[in-house]
């Protein structure tokens, strides 16, 4: 990641995020998404914010074939990847969209993006991504974590840090059947990502059209 990128998505706040002036989780028609990239990307302007970022599941295309909207967005992919018994999404923030060791960990179909049953089977070790990452500029980030089903959050996410993890995503509203199946309260894991240094990031999860 240009140190720019790090340095930007570390200054952003709490009411950056609460107050939508960034959006740092967003899904466009590249995966699972109902809202075009440029659609997504227009609106986003229109509604005055900061940046925001496109994660689409395990693909980076929207931003090789929008590089022209890099900068305003900043240029993310969500991975499905498991640790030891337990599931979760990472997000690398950041990475060069060009850089050869990532290739290995993209989707090579439409169905990788998209189908859950497809996607949870293991196919990254979550070593060789997150070094990758690294090398590729970039910083991961562990999304919704009160999701994953860990006996011990610290002690899961104290793990992801000594294997590299970066970041939490802290503020985000958890919709969906997603409010229901917490596993640690938001307020738990604002607490581990200070005890651990890491950086705090949010984003809604959009899977619709409208921003």
């Amino acid at each position: 990641m240009s140190a720019n990128y790090k340095e930007l998505i570390s200054k952003f706040t709490k009411e950056d995020y609460l107050q939508n002036n960034v959006n740092l989780h967003i899904h466009t028609t590249y995966s699972d998404g109902k809202g075009k990239y440029r659609n997504i990307v227009h609106q986003a302007k229109e509604k005055g914010y900061k940046n925001i970022a496109i994660t689409d599941h395990n693909t980076i295309k929207g931003h090789i074939e929008n590089p022209d909207l890099l900068g305003f967005v900043i240029p993310a992919v969500e991975f499905d990847v498991w640790y030891k018994y337990i599931f979760l999404h990472l997000i690398a923030y950041g990475i060069d969209t060009n850089a050869a060791c990532m290739e290995k960990f993209y989707a090579k179909n439409k169905n990788e993006t998209e189908k859950d049953i497809i996607r949870i089977i293991p196919k990254r070790n979550i070593y060789e991504l997150i070094k990758a990452i690294h090398q590729a500029g970039g910083i991961a980030v562990i999304a919704h974590p009160a999701c994953c089903w860990a006996i011990n959050m610290d002690d899961f996410i104290k793990d992801l840090k000594n294997i590299g993890l970066d970041g939490i995503e802290i503020y985000y509203p958890y919709p969906r059947w997603r409010k229901y199946m917490k596993f640690a309260p938001l307020e738990k894991l604002d607490q581990i990502a200070d005890k651990y240094g890491l950086i705090k990031t949010g984003g809604t999860d959009l899977h619709n059209e409208i921003l």
